[in-house]
C-alpha cells in the first residue's frame, strides 16, 4: 500500500483551538501535526488517546482516530487498543495531573508491560483546567488556590518515576524547542514498546515562566543539559561545565577542573537504567542544570508480541478453546 504524501494541513481538523492564547500546548500541537505529516503512517492507522485537563482536548484538534477519554485512563485504554490492534500507531496525550494523581497507577503499569504506545505527558506543574491548583509536578512552597500558604507535598520526578516503573524509553523536551520535540518524537515512533515523554509546557494563566531557567535566552545557555547518544555530556556557552559518574551519583563540575575522561559519555541504551536514573536526578524540576533528550532507549520484547505468542501456542497445543469444559474443569463444586 503506498502511503500518501500529508503536509500538516491534512492533520488539522474543523475544530477550533481553544487554550488560553500563548498557551504552550499550540506549539507542541504544531510540532506534533508537523512531524505526523512526514511520519510515513496513513492518518486512518493514528489513534490519539487522552485523559481529562488542558492537553487532553488533543484529539480533537488531530484529524486521526482518537478518543477523549476519562480522568487518568488513557494509558489503560490505550493499551487495550494496542494489544488488539498491533498495526495502529497508538499515541496517549496526558498532563501532570491526569497522570500522576488519579492516573498514577494507569501510568506506571502501561510502562512496566511495555505495550507499543507513545505518551506524552505535557508537564505545566500546575492544575490549569480548573484554574490553579497545585499538581504532582508542582514545587515544596508552591502558592495556588489550594495551597494559599505553599504547599506541603514533594512533587514527583517524572522521568525518575518512568525509569523506576522500568520503561524501554524515557525522554524529555520542551514547548519552545519545536525542533527538538521532532527529534524526540521521531525516536518514540521508531521505537518499538512504550515511549514516555516528558514535554514542559508552559501554562502563562496559572504558572508564567515557569522553565525560564532553560527557555530564557541568558539562561538556556548555562542551564540546558542536551543528552546526545555516544556524546560526553558537557554544558554551557563553551562546554566548560560537565557531569561524571562518581560515588553512586551524577555530578555536575567544571571541566577544567576534571581530567576529560572522567566526563560521562551517554549512552541511551545501556541496558542497566542506573546511569539514566542519575542523570534524572541531576534536577529534581527546572530550576537550574536540566537534562534534555533521551535518557533511556532500550529492546525489550512488546506486551502484545508476547501475549499474542502464547495465544497462538495454546491454540497449536490445544485446538479451539471450549468455554464449557473450561468452567466445569476442577475447583468447581455444587451447592445444594
Amino acid at each position: 500500500m503506498t502511503t500518501p504524501t500529508y503536509t500538516r494541513a491534512d492533520f488539522q481538523t474543523d475544530q477550533e483551538v481553544r487554550w488560553c492564547p500563548g498557551c504552550g500546548d499550540y506549539t507542541i500541537l504544531a510540532a506534533v501535526q508537523g512531524f505526523m505529516a512526514g511520519m510515513g503512517v496513513p492518518r486512518e492507522k493514528i489513534v490519539f488517546v487522552s485523559g481529562i485537563g488542558c492537553s487532553s482536548r488533543f484529539p480533537y484538534y488531530m484529524n486521526t482516530y482518537g478518543m477523549h477519554s476519562i480522568h487518568g485512563r488513557a494509558p489503560a485504554i490505550a493499551s487495550g487498543i494496542a494489544a488488539t490492534r498491533p498495526d495502529l500507531s497508538v499515541w496517549v496525550v496526558t498532563g501532570d495531573g491526569d497522570a500522576l494523581s488519579i492516573g498514577g497507577n494507569h501510568l506506571i503499569h502501561a510502562l512496566r508491560r511495555n505495550f507499543n504506545l507513545k505518551i506524552l505527558l505535557f508537564n505545566n506543574q500546575i492544575y490549569g483546567l480548573t484554574k490553579g491548583q497545585y499538581s504532582p509536578t508542582s514545587e515544596v512552597g508552591k502558592q495556588t488556590k489550594s495551597t494559599p500558604m505553599g504547599s506541603v507535598d514533594y512533587p514527583f520526578n517524572p522521568i525518575s518515576l518512568a525509569l523506576g516503573a522500568e520503561a524501554s524509553f524515557v525522554a524529555r523536551t520542551i514547548d519552545m524547542d519545536r525542533t527538538h520535540t521532532t527529534e524526540i518524537l521521531k525516536a518514540a515512533h521508531e521505537h518499538q514498546g512504550t515511549a514516555f515523554i516528558e514535554i514542559y509546557q508552559n501554562c502563562n494563566v496559572f504558572n508564567d515562566k515557569a522553565f525560564v531557567a532553560l527557555t530564557g535566552k541568558d539562561e538556556r545557555a548555562i542551564n540546558r543539559i542536551d543528552l546526545v547518544h555516544g556524546k560526553p555530556i558537557t554544558f554551557g556557552p563553551a562546554g566548560e561545565r560537565g557531569v561524571i559518574f562518581d560515588d553512586g551519583r551524577a555530578q555536575i563540575v567544571e571541566t577544567a577542573a576534571v581530567d576529560s575522561s572522567r566526563i560521562l559519555v551517554h549512552d541511551q541504551h545501556r541496558g542497566d537504567p542506573t546511569i539514566a536514573f542519575a542523570l534524572s536526578r541531576l534536577s529534581h524540576g527546572p530550576y537550574g542544570p536540566t537534562p534534555l533528550g533521551i535518557f533511556r532507549s532500550v529492546r525489550r520484547p512488546t506486551y502484545e508480541t508476547v501475549m499474542s505468542q502464547q495465544l497462538a501456542d495454546a491454540q497449536g497445543r490445544r485446538g479451539p478453546g471450549d468455554l464449557a469444559q473450561l468452567i466445569s474443569s476442577a475447583g468447581t463444586w455444587q451447592v445444594n
